[in-house]
C-alpha cells in the first residue's frame, strides 16, 4: 500500500472507530444500538414516490466527469456524462410530476472506505430516499496494481459497515446495489484478474440479498452487450463504459424502477 492509501485507511479506520461519534450525536442516530432489519419492501424493483431524493455514489464510473463545485439537484454538469446523467434524464422526463431531486456524488478512484470518510457530507445531509451504490472495482484493482492492501473481506466488511451506519438514519431508504464489473481482454483487464476479481462480484450480490436491496447485475449486462459488439465497443479500458456502454448501464438501472 502506498503511503497515501495508507494514511487514509488509517484515518478511516480512527474514524469508524471514534470520530463516529460525530455522526451519533445527533438523537436520532444512536449507533450503539443495533442496526435495524432491512425490510421486505427493499427488495426487487422501487416505486417511487414524490419528493424522492435520489443519490447516485460510486468511483470514476460514476463520477462520469461531474463538476464537483456545482451542488444543486438536477444539474446538467454535477451529473456528469454517465450513466447516473442518462438515468436522471429519464427519470426527470418521466416523472415530471414528482418533483425529484436527483446528485451524484461519485468521485474517481474511490474505494469503499473512502466513500466512509466523506459519507456525512456526500449521502446523509442530503438525507436521500434513495440510494445507488457502484463500488468495487478498484477495491480490487488498486489491490492488483499494487497500491492497496484490502482484500474481498475488507471490502464486503466495510460496505456492510456503510449500509448498517445509513440505515440506522434512514430505515426506510430504497436501497440500490450494483454490481462491480468487468469486460475481460480489454485493455486493463486480462486473465490475472480472475478469478479473484469475482469474487467482489459475489460479495457485492451477497450484500444486497443480505440487504434486501435493488440488484443491478451489470457483469451480465455487458457479457451480453459482446455477443452483438466487441467488449471495446462498450468499454475502452475494460472498466470504464463508452457512450453506449453507459446507455447499456442506465437501461440496467432504471430497470430497477417499477
Amino acid at each position: 500500500m502506498n503511503s497515501q492509501d495508507q494514511n487514509e485507511r488509517r484515518s478511516f479506520l480512527k474514524k469508524a472507530t471514534l470520530g463516529g461519534l460525530l455522526t451519533i450525536a445527533a438523537p436520532q442516530a444512536l449507533f450503539a444500538s443495533p442496526a435495524p432489519e432491512p425490510t421486505a419492501e427493499r427488495a426487487g424493483k422501487i416505486t417511487l414516490s414524490n419528493n424522492d431524493v435520489i443519490l447516485f455514489q460510486g468511483d470514476s464510473i460514476t463520477d462520469a466527469g461531474r463538476k464537483r463545485d456545482v451542488a444543486e439537484a438536477n444539474n446538467n454538469s454535477a451529473l456528469g456524462t454517465g450513466y447516473a446523467f442518462l438515468a436522471a434524464s429519464a427519470l426527470l422526463t418521466k416523472y415530471a410530476d414528482k418533483n425529484l431531486k436527483i446528485y451524484n456524488r461519485g468521485i474517481s478512484g474511490n474505494k469503499v472506505y473512502q466513500l466512509a470518510e466523506r459519507w456525512d457530507k456526500d449521502c446523509l445531509e442530503l438525507k436521500p430516499t434513495v440510494l445507488s451504490i457502484l463500488i468495487g472495482v478498484n477495491d480490487y484493482w488498486h489491490k492488483h496494481n499494487g497500491k492497496y492492501e484490502g482484500t474481498v473481506k475488507v471490502y464486503s466488511d466495510d460496505l456492510k459497515k456503510l449500509l448498517d451506519r445509513t440505515l440506522q438514519q434512514f430505515p426506510d431508504l430504497k436501497l440500490i446495489l450494483a454490481e462491480p464489473f468487468a469486460v475481460k481482454g480489454v485493455k486493463a483487464v486480462d486473465e490475472t484478474w480472475y478469478p479473484e476479481f469475482n469474487d467482489y462480484r459475489t460479495a457485492a450480490q451477497d450484500i444486497a440479498k443480505q440487504y434486501k436491496a435493488s440488484w443491478i447485475p451489470y457483469q451480465k449486462v455487458f457479457d451480453n452487450a459482446e455477443k452483438t459488439a466487441p467488449g471495446v465497443y462498450w468499454t475502452k479500458d475494460g472498466v470504464h463504459p463508452s457512450v453506449a456502454g453507459a446507455q447499456l448501464m442506465a437501461n440496467a438501472w432504471l430497470d430497477t424502477i417499477k
